[in-house]
This record gives structure tokens, C-alpha cells and sequence, in this order.
């Protein structure tokens, strides 16, 4: 009988313990993802993307062809870089190398905003969602794409599909297709920075994937401008890459 009894706290012992476990892991793995709410501003810009390896973009003889023709059609005046002159959004990947500020916002509950103060551009993020259907990507196509995200550890993923052809992937007329398909990986690398790395899948224009790398500083000490297209803006000059007047 003693010994049944002492079997039996043990197995006690063993069934709490395990309880516990159990508790300490489904706590874990619910654990609430990181803060990336905040105000961020770049501290480089180039104009032209800067691809993760270096080199140029590597494009189809498609690619090359559109993007021939948009450098010569800028200098000329046959392409418009609506984006400049008529203030419609940049698109990915241009909008991540703007020289202003930007803010993210987590939430509501299933929904990550970031707003950009160029152009008045806002991106909505669907968390834990499934990408729209094909069919709706080529009915409702947008500048931005449609985007869904989810969290790996510390990584914001965000997939984005769903892309017009009428923005340029950099401000040198860089093309892409409305096929276009990318994948952002947003996290904190330090208190104060944020990096973002985006994958490109465009297989039309380009011969393989490629990534591009922006680095930006929390800057929670400043606000979003109201930006008026065509009207002076606040002061860059701090961005290192920013053409001076």
C-alpha cells in the first residue's frame, strides 16, 4: 500500500509537471509578435536601387528593351514619372527608398498600415490572410499590390501581388511587369533601426529573383508632414544621396 502511494504522488508530480510544460510552451508559442509601431526615416537615398551582391538588375531582353526606352523617354519627355509629376503612389520597390518619413501602424487586430508621407501613400497590411484569388489580383490591381503578412520570430513577412505596370521600380525608369510579385522581410535590427529586405519576382522582365536591402532610424521625435504635390516640403538635406537645389 505504501508503495502504491508513493507511486502515485510521483505520478502526480510527473502529470503537473507536464501541465505545466504544456502551458509554458502554447504561452510561448502565443507569444505576442514585436513592436514595429513607430515613425522611421531613411538615412541614404539613391536613385537608382542598389541590389543586394551589387551589379545591375539582371533583365530579359524584355526588361532591357522597357527600361531603354523609359531612361531615353525621361530625358525626352515621351515617359512621364507620374509619380513626380501628378503625385499617384510609387509602387514597390520605389516607395522604399523615398527620403521621407514613414510611420507604421500594428493594428487594429489583423492589420499592420504603414504611411508614407510622400504622396500621401497608405499600404494595408492583412495579417493571417490568404492572398486574394488570381482572378481578383487582375481585376482590382493596385500601385502598391495587394499585401498580407505574417510574423516568423521576430521577421514582419509581407507578400504582395496584384501590381499595376504604371509605376517604376526606382526614379531611374526601371520596369516592371503587372506579374510582379514581392516579398518584404521587416524587422528590428536595433532598438532604434529597422531593416527591410525585398525579394523581386518578375520573370518577364528579369532573368532571376533579386533582393534590395533599406536600413532606416526610428525617429519618433518627428511627425508626418501634410505633402502637397508641387509645394516645398520639409528639409532632406540630412539624407545623405539627396540631390541638393
Amino acid at each position: 500500500m505504501k508503495h502504491l502511494r508513493v507511486c502515485g504522488c510521483v505520478g502526480s508530480v510527473l502529470a503537473t509537471l507536464l501541465v505545466v510544460l504544456i502551458l509554458s510552451c502554447s504561452a510561448y508559442g502565443a507569444a505576442a509578435p514585436p513592436d514595429l509601431s513607430g515613425i522611421y526615416w531613411a538615412t541614404q537615398y539613391n536613385a537608382k536601387i542598389q541590389i543586394v551582391g551589387g551589379g545591375e538588375l539582371p533583365l530579359t531582353a524584355a526588361g532591357k528593351a522597357a527600361y531603354d526606352k523609359n531612361v531615353a523617354g525621361l530625358k525626352d519627355g515621351s515617359v512621364i514619372d507620374t509619380a513626380r509629376r501628378y503625385c499617384v503612389p510609387d509602387g514597390l520597390p520605389r516607395v522604399l527608398a523615398t527620403p521621407y518619413p514613414f510611420e507604421i501602424v500594428q493594428g487594429p487586430p489583423g492589420q499592420i498600415t504603414i504611411i508614407y508621407e510622400l504622396n500621401h501613400q497608405v499600404r494595408m497590411i492583412k495579417m493571417d490572410q490568404p492572398m486574394p484569388s488570381e482572378k481578383e489580383l487582375i481585376s482590382f490591381p493596385f500601385y502598391n499590390g495587394h499585401s498580407v503578412g505574417h510574423f516568423e520570430g521576430d521577421t514582419l513577412v509581407v507578400e504582395s501581388a496584384g501590381f499595376n505596370d504604371k509605376t517604376f521600380i526606382d526614379a531611374t525608369g526601371a520596369p516592371h511587369t503587372d506579374e510582379m510579385r514581392t516579398v518584404e522581410r521587416i524587422r528590428k535590427i536595433s532598438p532604434s533601426q529597422l531593416e527591410i529586405v525585398i525579394t523581386v519576382h518578375d520573370p518577364q522582365y528579369h532573368t532571376r529573383d533579386w533582393q534590395a536591402r533599406f536600413v532606416y532610424n526610428q525617429r519618433n521625435d518627428v511627425r508626418l508632414e501634410d505633402y502637397l504635390c508641387g509645394e516645398e516640403h520639409r528639409d532632406i538635406s540630412s539624407v545623405r544621396g539627396v540631390r541638393r537645389p
